[in-house]
């Protein structure tokens, strides 16, 4: 049997699913959390056909903990004061999971709101997706496990930050 026979037919992988935008091809999704200046955070990987608001709970629970100014004791910040997303996470189980955690909501409405008013902070977000898609290996996404692909979407977002914190210092 022929090598690349075998090959062609493992195609898909864990976490992927088919894409309703691109024709049904198996593909990934990356969530992200990241911070007003589009530093990455956090990111969760699912298939293409998982939807975005199923996701948006598990991460901000992941949200790392923020270290508060000098001379304020106490524990670290665990939550944003106030969350933006787009019309994706407009669902009433998204609006009270941040209204009980105390975060105030920038949600955009589905069907009510014209995305260009959110856009003009959403673009953060947008723009650290590109950044991380820059990474050839994400971008393809050649890793058919999560084991493999986890950790090489967390080296990317530690090479984002460290490239932005190289910039600050110079």
């Amino acid at each position: 049997m022929h090598r690349c026979g075998v090959g062609a037919r493992e195609k898909g992988g864990e976490l992927t699913g088919r894409n309703p935008t691109d024709r049904g091809k198996h593909g990934s999704k990356y969530h992200l959390l990241c911070d007003a200046n589009g530093l990455p955070l956090h990111a969760l990987i699912s298939g293409a056909n998982t939807h975005d608001s199923m996701l948006f709970e598990p991460l901000l629970d992941t949200n790392p903990a923020v270290r508060g100014r000098r001379g304020h004791p106490g524990r670290p910040r665990r939550r944003p004061d106030k969350l933006h997303a787009d019309k994706g996470y407009d669902y009433r189980r998204c609006r009270t999971y941040l209204t009980r955690r105390g975060i105030q909501v920038r949600i955009a409405r589905r069907g009510i709101e014209d995305k260009s008013k959110l856009g003009r902070v959403r673009w953060v977000v947008e723009r650290t997706i590109s950044w991380l898609l820059r990474f050839k290996r994400l971008g393809l996404r050649y890793d058919r496990t999560e084991r493999t692909l986890a950790p090489l979407l967390t080296l990317a977002m530690v090479l984002i930050n460290l490239r932005r914190l190289v910039q600050k210092e110079f």
